[in-house]
């Protein structure tokens, strides 16, 4: 197996003024890809930090991906401290920078002089097409490590890794088979409920269980090499049956992906009545492309439960709406959820703990759960089942 790693650079990513989705994006995509990450570092704009690292990480790793620094601006510093780190100048690549006054020209504009930093490169490296942008990667061998440099850009960087890299490493490497990952999706329990009802289970060899919480979801992720597959579908039904009620989906597809796609079988339409949740149940489901008839997001007010169920049955039939659902009420008393369906409307009061959370994460929790009694719903379910941490107060169903 080789030892695949990822450099990320800037100072804007190692102080977390911006979310680092490339490393993200690297990781999940090389492990489908049978080449797992096994380490990832972050460092600043800095040229001294930049060539120690690379001069460390050429001592352990295989690959290393470097990702940023590639501009035209004086911070952009990546090729210099390759070509410091292997002790060899930098070269104009006039191929590249024909590429680059082209790029510009189609588009009417001229160059500034600063781009022509980007056409420079380490004077033994290898470019790497950069087909989307004007910043060149390349490839530069320092002692046991094959490094590949890229730029920042997540539309440059994913394209360079997927048509450029990636067909590198396979020409140069045998690789595994790429690893099984089962995960499902949890809503309502904890992670250490979870965790515990779990710790019976006997993995096969080489086998894990993980847990990522990310508030309101826990997803559990069973993972091993792909030789231990029977055993670990063996196995999964196991950890479905620990998960229980509070499995909402499985895979990554995503809760509401899964909920259009029903939707869309089933010939339902669906209007929204979004108040403590502002719009985001709304903004899930139209990503995914639901059949949205109507949302509206209107101030909080406090409503009684049957209020809630009245209002929300009476805008399913005035939308002419296969399904009405609504969240509502003042939140630091109660939210109200409603649920109007054909055959009548189902509507359920909690009370959360307003000093234990953010009101952002309250709102995802909301949001969450009533996409949660529309799946429940869909799939021949009650509405109203043990939710875990969330405390249901009241239930109510009001009959078409």
């Amino acid at each position: 197996m080789i030892n695949v790693e990822m450099l990320s650079t800037g100072d804007e990513v190692l102080h977390g003024q911006i979310i680092d989705t490339n490393a993200a994006w690297l990781a999940d995509y090389l492990f489908t890809q049978g080449m797992p990450l096994t380490r990832r570092n972050t460092v600043g704009d800095s040229l001294d930090a930049l060539v120690s690292v690379l001069r460390e990480r050429s001592q352990h790793a295989d690959i290393l991906i470097v990702n940023g620094g590639l501009g035209p601006t004086s911070d952009d510093l990546s090729a210099l401290a390759a070509a410091t780190a292997k002790g060899e100048g930098l070269v104009l690549h006039e191929e590249w920078l024909a590429e680059m006054e082209k790029f510009f020209s189609d588009r009417g504009r001229i160059m500034a002089p600063s781009n022509r930093k980007q056409a420079e490169i380490p004077a033994s490296a290898e470019l790497i097409d950069n087909p989307v942008g004007t910043a060149c990667g390349f490839a530069v061998q320092l002692n046991r490590c094959l490094m590949f440099f890229t730029p920042g850009v997540p539309s440059e960087f994913k394209v360079m890794v997927a048509d450029q890299i990636v067909p590198r490493l396979r020409e140069r490497f045998t690789l595994l088979e790429p690893p099984l990952c089962l995960r499902l999706t949890t809503f309502g329990r904890s992670e250490s409920d979870l965790a515990q009802s779990l710790d019976h289970l006997t993995l096969p060899p080489g086998v894990t269980m993980g847990y990522r919480s990310s508030m309101p979801i826990i997803e559990l992720k069973l993972t091993g090499p792909a030789s231990e597959r029977d055993a670990m579908l063996k196995l999964w039904p196991e950890v479905q049956k620990v998960a229980g009620e509070s499995l909402i989906f499985e895979g990554t597809e995503g809760l509401a992906a899964q909920i259009a796609r029903t939707l869309q079988d089933s010939k339902l339409s669906i209007t929204l009545s979004e108040q403590f949740t502002s719009g985001l149940i709304a903004l899930q489901l139209g990503r995914e492309s639901a059949p949205l008839l109507a949302s509206e997001v209107v101030p909080c007010q406090e409503e009684t439960l049957a209020q809630t169920a009245h209002w929300t049955a009476e805008r399913r039939v005035n939308h002419f709406a296969g399904l009405a659902l609504a969240v509502s009420g003042l939140e630091q008393h109660h939210v109200n959820f409603a649920l109007s369906t054909p055959e009548g409307t189902h509507a359920l009061q909690v009370k959360f703990s307003t000093s234990r959370h953010s009101v952002a994460v309250r709102q995802e929790v909301c949001a969450m759960m009533a996409l949660n009694i529309l799946r429940r719903w869909l799939n021949g379910k009650e509405v109203a089942s043990d939710h875990g941490w969330v405390n249901v107060v009241e239930h109510l169903f009001l009959p078409v």
